[in-house]
Order: structure tokens, then sequence, then C-alpha cells
């Protein structure tokens, strides 16, 4: 079998410290990612539910602050063109294929609804923290804010103290 290469991780780091800077210089405005699947959830909620969307004031705000429609926002566009990067990246590695990485003693079922339960997490605490990990605490420590060095506290310090409890779902 054999063994899969990726990227020197320092080398990753420092190129998506360029790209944070780029980005920055560019738009004004630091990385994220949370932002699109907001614009996602409202666009579908405004086609699905147009009188929810028209009483929600969640839903009027974020209107208001895209005029032009949520769909154009510049976050959208970041988020295609991540995964038309990833899917480029997988072909050129000859890495592209579905696969269920789990620990040896984990169900199918068991990986997919950890992850699901912990994706829909991880989008609830992205909403309360005011960003994802891109843009509240990437961006946010890349200007030396505080919530953001918090924030990136947090999610290391909360994955590190709950690692032990989901621990089989990886180790051998």
């Amino acid at each position: 079998m054999k063994a899969t290469s990726y990227m020197n991780p320092y080398v990753a780091g420092v190129l998506l410290g360029l790209v944070l800077l780029a980005t920055v210089y560019i738009t004004g405005r630091g990385l994220g990612a949370s932002g699109a699947v907001k614009s996602v959830v409202a666009t579908s909620v405004k086609a699905v539910a147009p009188t929810h969307y028209q009483s929600a004031a969640v839903y009027r705000d974020y209107a208001a602050e895209h005029p032009d429609g949520p769909m154009k926002s510049w976050l959208v566009f970041e988020v295609l063109g991540v995964l038309i990067g990833a899917f480029i990246s997988g072909l050129l590695s000859n890495r592209i294929g579905l696969k269920l990485e789990k620990g040896p003693r984990v169900t199918n079922k068991t990986r997919i609804l950890t992850a699901i339960l912990g994706g829909l997490l991880f989008g609830f605490g992205s909403q309360l923290g005011r960003g994802c990990t891109s843009g509240s605490a990437l961006s946010g420590m890349a200007v030396m804010s505080l919530g953001g060095i918090v924030t990136m506290m947090a999610i290391f310090g909360g994955a590190y103290a709950l690692a032990w409890f989901f621990r089989r779902l990886w180790l051998r």
C-alpha cells in the first residue's frame, strides 16, 4: 500500500497566511465560510417560505446587509473557489473518491451520525460566536483581535478537552 503524502504543514501554514494577507489586502476583509452557509440558508428560506422570510427579523437584517441578494456575497464565491480548488487538488494528486475514514471498532452509522452531529454543533457554535474558525479565529488573530484569540483558544481547548471522549472513532 502506497503511503499518502501531504504538503509540509509549515509550508501550508505560510501559504495560508499569504492567502489571508492577500484576501485582506484585496477585499478589505478576512477569510470565512459560515457566512456563505448563512447566505444559502437565507436564500433557501426565501424560496420555500417567503412569508416567514419577510416576517423574521434575522432575515430582514441579513437582506439589508446584502441588497443585491445573499448569494452575491463574496463569501459565497470564496467557498465556491475553495470547493473548486479542493477538487482540482484532489484530481492532481489522484485522491478523488468516496471513502469513510473511521476507527476499526466503529460502525459506518456511528461515524456518519457523529460527523453530522459535530458539523451541526460547530455550525451552531459559529453563529453564536459570530463566525467560524476561519473568520473569527484565523482572521481575528491576524489583526490581533482579542475576540479572535479567545475564539482560537476556545476551539482548540474544547477540541483537546473533548478528544478523549471521541478517540475511539479514530484509534485502533
